[in-house]
């Protein structure tokens, strides 16, 4: 790059040549030798600034290269640092902005991993019982059934309704939730109103399995969106349920830090290698029922995470599953 090219550049050197030729004709005017070291203090001066201004956009010259090669996917390192000055400055930020950009990008390229990796997991869950409800349309259609066996695939068939309707509700919520669409309306409850909401739905599928319901839970004060801690508390409520041997507990405590609801039951408890991963969507463990999606506990730990709030599971010593739910008063 040629500095001459710069309209900036030739009107300063412009108006150096000028400024230099008046003062060494003025000079000349009164002393001649003082015109002559005029007009060579000019030249110096002139020779130092073409050198610093050559120099300076030179760096430019290599930054403008440099930044190329980065839009270009040729550079994966940050800028090197250069000496004090406004141009190592403008260098280093133009580094930090480089990193912020690759990693915006990586997200991005995570992100669209992720997206896919959900669609696929969506398709195949999905797939499941649209397969079961076609299968049992196809049986309905037989002119032989008898009316017992048709009713019981009439029953079949609005099970996996149910099951379906379940399942896109769910998938929705997660959906909304991935976006951060949703907007969460806290106020303050009680422990034992929590409770009480998650567990009425589960009253009839416990007493047909005869499993018995307690909960220790009363004024203890929490703040959150009920609707969705509800949901959240529900499916731990339901994942216990539907694992436990015959009876669900349920306690509270309020600290000065947080208010926290525990959730017990006498089931055969987690294996130690599928702790790490209980959480995580679509997981299903070895002791999983056909109607475990994987979905409910992910949906509740990102349920309680929006809202400054925990969810761990463990191993209880005499036997069963624990959960530990947390919404806590401050930001953690």
């Amino acid at each position: 790059m040629s500095i001459w090219k710069n309209t900036e550049v030739r009107r300063t050197a412009l108006w150096l040549l000028l400024a230099t030729a008046v003062c060494s004709v003025a000079a000349a005017l009164l002393y001649p030798i003082c015109g002559l070291l005029t007009l060579g203090l000019g030249a110096v001066c002139g020779t130092i600034w073409y050198g610093s201004t050559r120099r300076r956009y030179r760096e430019l010259e290599r930054m403008s290269r440099d930044i190329d090669r980065i839009l270009h996917g040729q550079e994966q390192q940050m800028l090197p640092q250069q000496e004090e000055g406004e141009l190592a400055i403008l260098r280093s930020e133009i580094g930090k902005m480089t990193v912020r950009l690759r990693e915006n990008a990586q997200r991005q390229q995570e992100e669209r991993v992720r997206l896919a990796d959900a669609m696929a997991d969506i398709s195949h869950q999905l797939r499941t019982p649209l397969t079961a409800m076609r299968l049992t349309l196809s049986l309905l259609e037989q002119e032989e059934l008898t009316p017992q066996r048709r009713l019981a695939l009439m029953r079949e068939l609005k099970k996996l309704t149910g099951r379906m309707e379940w399942l896109v509700e769910a998938l929705l919520k997660m959906a909304q939730l991935d976006a951060g669409t949703v907007v969460f309306h806290p106020q303050d409850t009680t422990a034992a109103e929590l409770v009480r909401r998650a567990a009425e739905p589960l009253e009839v599928p416990m007493e047909v399995r005869s499993i018995r319901f307690t909960a220790q839970a009363g004024e203890e004060r929490l703040t959150c969106d009920v609707p969705w801690s509800t949901e959240a508390l529900g499916n731990i409520l339901k994942n216990c349920m539907e694992h436990a041997a015959s009876w669900v507990q349920v306690t509270a405590r309020e600290t000065a830090i947080f208010t926290e609801i525990t959730v017990q039951d006498d089931g055969p408890g987690f294996d130690p290698e599928e702790l790490p991963r209980l959480f995580q969507r679509f997981y299903r463990g070895k002791n999983a029922g056909e109607n475990n999606f994987g979905i409910g506990l992910s949906l509740s730990r990102q349920v309680l995470a929006q809202q400054n709030g925990t969810v761990q599971a463990e191993n209880v010593l005499t036997g069963g599953a624990r959960f530990i739910l947390r919404w806590y008063k401050g930001t953690i």
